[in-house]
């Protein structure tokens, strides 16, 4: 370590002259310097004093905050492995709004080696603002002041993230008051806190959040109060949760006054001879208030293939076409459906562009494809979808973030727990997309044509301040130029014309970078928060809900379910809420009197006969009875679905079902003639009989029998296989897995050790997989 004054070395990799620390632009070539301000997560932090610089760059400005001195050169990693820590914030990348991302990992070469992690995208205020360099406030001190709207929106925020963090073994860093901060409307995670005695439970979060009822607004103090009690009483599920809280967020919305403007910029660069961007509005168009839906596109055509220009175009008017089709301002339009329908949109779009290209008989690198990125305004929400790499930020006076996970390898690997982001960026092919609008059909995958291989990113925002979206194609953000110079965006919140800085952008983006079209959309969104005339009236918010979606998800119908409330009780408490009773089905006698007929007696014996050998089962094979006993259970919750990976915590691999894919971690070998004898599944052949299953193969379960003998037996399909592997010397056994080949695998050989559950989100092979990605 070295007590060094803070100089700061010019990210131009032509320039990196030496500049102090209050300088904003290097002196000699006039680049920005971009100071990334890192929150330092270990043992070895307290060993570093203020004023130190640690691994000849990261320079200690506060208590556990580093900035990097030498912002052009790529983090260092100096571990061989990903370590068990690092892993939650890399599969939570989704989630990186609200939850900070791994910067690098560094040792102080002192008394400890564990590795110290530096966290980028903390809760600390960025470089460009008059706080940078400080932590954000905690939730509980703004809390007071914050407005109904906001105090609903950051639960809402906090209850997405429930279950997903909870999925990593993190989900006390939601419990833990020091680390749950705020920038405005947004929540924000100092760090990950791991859940080391046990998983929280909803409970908890209830208890924690009772001690917000008493400074809550006026106007959702009742509401909170009951929400919290019925938290603490049980709840069936996180989507319960969140459903209750977005109708309090609608209520709070309707009263919100807003006024949207829209512009748009597309040009075709300094080194270009087309321009395969599009956009809308048309380039060079300013609106305000729009009387049809606010929308605003960008989509980049394909560098390198024949017709991204006609892509583009193709891909905004079938999407602007059917945006106009929608009530975008009927209340009753619901958040669940809007989003739905926008990826159908996209999907068409996709759909309408595979077709130009099977029609004009167009293959490989003649597909024409194009990147979309989309922000549609409804009510007190704006709707974020994306698909490519063309990119949303979101900026208000306190920062500027990015919205939108570009869909290229570098991103996969991260999402997979592979790499750190920032070394990912740095291996060959880590900007290849993995998927775009036109290179294939949305209802097509390879092994099956009844699962979708596109798979659009929607997200929500609640608009609860004075807020501006910016879409733009990667000639902007290449380079992390909008990172460097989101501040000229920030006189629209003063009353600088929407358009002009727009153009300023474009300027940008051509003289800065200049190797691409460049295209940019802004959407200005200016709020007025109003209170309720009344108070949120919480009874009538939860005797919304009812079990009708659920029933329909289990096949239950015409169930007649209520959740009664008490809301006369002075106390603000109410009844727990009741869980469904069973159905129960009725003969009714028919009217018409019939001739009685043998049939029924015998069927009637044979269903006695049936149950008798049944019975018999039941007691004498206790494995058919451990099999068929039911768990006894006052309720019928419907799972819920991870976000993420699923941690294996259990000797063999959780229950899974047809779809699930699985990654092996480690080699396995299986004997498949041993497993045929008892299963009806497949019938593998003298080439088949032993088979190596590789590390890092990745398969689909597409089939699953009941085995006595060994246990459940899975059917699965090899979707994924190592680019290369080495064949095993033995000669009786045949060479590893290949792609698409089915085999039988039992369940319980399946362990934490060797393998794991990954997502089911599309393009979930990593880059040394077999696959071929979009260029």
């Amino acid at each position: 370590m070295q007590n060094n004054a803070a100089t700061f070395q010019c990210p131009n990799e032509y320039c990196k002259a030496a500049n102090h620390e209050s300088e904003k632009l290097c002196q000699q070539c006039g680049t920005p310097i971009v100071k990334r301000y890192l929150w330092a997560v270990g043992e070895g932090v307290e060993d570093v004093k203020i004023g130190e610089i640690v691994g000849e760059r990261y320079w200690q400005k506060g208590t556990r905050i580093f900035v990097d001195t030498k912002p052009g050169l790529p983090p260092e990693t100096p571990v061989a492995e990903i370590p068990r820590a690092v892993k939650p914030y890399l599969r939570l990348i989704s989630y990186r709004l609200q939850v900070p991302q791994v910067y690098g990992l560094l040792s102080t070469g002192t008394r400890t080696t564990t590795e110290i992690l530096l966290l980028e995208q903390a809760a600390i205020y960025p470089d460009g603002t008059p706080l940078a360099g400080q932590l954000m406030p905690d939730l509980i001190c703004e809390w007071e002041t914050a407005t109904s709207l906001r105090q609903l929106n950051w639960l809402w925020q906090i209850a997405q993230l429930w279950q997903p963090l909870c999925t990593e073994g993190v989900g006390s860093s939601l419990l833990d008051p020091k680390l749950l901060r705020v920038e405005g409307s947004l929540v924000r995670l100092l760090e990950l806190s791991s859940d080391r005695n046990a998983t929280p439970i909803l409970a908890d979060l209830g208890k924690f959040w009772l001690q917000l009822v008493a400074k809550a607004q006026p106007d959702i103090t009742e509401f909170l109060a009951q929400l919290c009690q019925s938290l603490v009483e049980g709840v069936p599920s996180t989507e319960y949760l969140v459903g209750l809280l977005e109708r309090g967020i609608s209520e709070i919305g309707r009263n919100q006054a807003r006024t949207i403007t829209i512009s748009t910029y597309t040009d075709t660069g300094p080194s270009r001879q087309r321009n395969e961007d599009a956009c809308y509005p048309p380039s060079k168009t300013t609106i305000s208030t729009p009387t049809t839906a606010p929308l605003a596109i960008v989509c980049d055509g394909l560098g390198g293939h024949e017709g991204g220009n006609i892509a583009s175009s193709l891909a905004i008017e079938t999407i602007q076409q059917q945006v106009q089709q929608l009530p975008i301002n009927h209340p009753d339009l619901d958040a669940t459906t809007l989003s739905s329908e926008i990826e159908r949109f996209a999907r068409t779009a996709n759909d309408k562009i595979s077709q130009c290209n099977d029609q004009q008989n167009r293959y490989g690198r003649q597909r024409m494809g194009t990147t979309l990125v989309m922000a549609l305004a409804h009510l007190h929400e704006i709707y974020i979808a994306h698909v490519g790499d063309s990119r949303a930020y979101w900026i208000t006076r306190s920062g500027c973030h990015q919205v939108t996970l570009d869909d290229d390898v570098a991103s996969r690997e991260v999402r997979l727990g592979y790499a750190l982001y920032r070394y990912a960026l740095q291996q060959a092919s880590s900007g290849s997309l993995v998927q775009a609008l036109g290179m294939t059909s949305s209802s097509t995958t390879l092994f099956s044509a009844s699962k979708s291989s596109l798979h659009p990113t929607v997200g929500r925002f609640i608009l609860d301040e004075d807020s501006i979206f910016l879409l733009c194609s990667d000639g902007l953000s290449d380079f992390d130029r909008v990172e460097q110079y989101w501040q000229e965006v920030l006189p629209i919140f003063d009353g600088t014309d929407v358009a002009s800085i727009v153009a300023r952008l474009v300027e940008i983006g051509n003289t800065q970078n200049g190797h691409d079209n460049v295209t940019v959309g802004l959407v200005y969104c200016q709020v007025t928060p109003q209170q309720l005339n009344k108070a949120l009236s919480a009874s009538s918010l939860l005797q919304q809900v009812d079990y009708a979606d659920t029933d329909k998800e289990i096949g239950v119908e015409d169930s007649d379910i209520t959740v009664p409330v008490n809301a006369a009780t002075a106390d603000v408490k109410f009844a727990p809420l009741k869980q469904p009773e069973p159905v129960q089905t009725k003969v009714l006698p028919s009217k018409k009197r019939k001739r009685r007929s043998l049939l029924p007696i015998l069927l009637g014996i044979g269903f006695l006969l049936t149950l008798g050998g049944g019975i018999a089962a039941y007691l004498f094979l206790p494995e058919i009875s451990r099999r068929f006993n039911p768990v006894k259970s006052s309720s019928v919750i419907p799972p819920e679905l991870p976000t993420s990976p699923v941690p294996l915590v259990n000797q063999s691999i959780p229950v899974v079902s047809v779809g699930t894919l699985i990654q092996i971690k480690s080699q396995i070998t299986i004997n498949q003639n041993q497993l045929s004898n008892s299963s009806a599944i497949a019938k593998p052949t003298a080439e088949t009989s032993t088979v190596i299953v590789p590390a890092h193969s990745i398969l689909e379960v597409v089939g699953k029998q009941e085995n006595l003998r060994q246990g459940d037996l899975l059917k699965l399909r090899s979707l994924c296989l190592p680019s290369s592997t080495t064949p095993n010397p033995a000669s009786n056994i045949k060479p590893q897995l290949r792609l698409g080949q089915e085999i039988l695998i039992p369940q319980t050989k399946l362990n934490p050790a060797n393998s794991e559950i990954v997502p089911t989100q599309g393009n979930i092979c990593p880059p040394r997989i077999l696959t071929t990605p979009v260029n």
